[in-house]
């Protein structure tokens, strides 16, 4: 048994040893440029931008077991074609629809959040996770009721 443990440390250490060795000077090294960066946003880059009129309604008061929706207006202020993948929402109870064609530069669209009262009581947040090929690729929408 100390024989294969001794064998496996001198094995990690020779490979760790080559791995630390010196570098060629030859070596090419590409940079992956990505419209976003750590200092934020990068304005120039060919990418979609959604830019939502807001990004949170209230309903106000319902009553228990009713059914509303919100339409969300936005309008894709990229220099690229938006495309969205999907929206999440945290509950059941909450279904997002959207636009499934390409979306062009300069054009808007909505993404209507339907909300279903149906057993639920008192304050209620709901959100809605927007999955998109724009820049940020994430946008949240938010809901709130008074169900009583």
């Amino acid at each position: 048994m100390r024989r294969i443990f001794f064998c496996l440390v001198v094995a990690t250490l020779s490979v760790l040893t080559a791995a630390c060795g010196p570098r060629s000077e030859s070596a090419d090294v590409s940079l992956i440029t990505n419209p976003s960066s750590a200092s934020g946003y990068d304005s120039t880059a060919a990418v979609a931008h959604m830019s939502f009129d807001c990004n949170m309604h209230d309903f106000g008061r319902l009553s228990s077991g009713e059914t509303v929706s919100y339409g969300f207006h936005f309008r894709n202020t990229g220099k690229a074609n938006l495309i969205i993948n999907g929206c999440d929402a945290t509950c059941g109870c909450t279904v997002a629809d959207y636009p499934r064609k390409v979306i062009a530069p300069g054009e808007d669209g909505y993404i209507t959040v339907t909300f279903s009262s149906v057993g639920r009581t008192g304050q209620q947040i709901k959100e809605v996770t927007v999955n998109s090929n724009a820049q940020p690729a994430t946008t949240r929408l938010r809901i709130v009721a008074q169900v009583i």
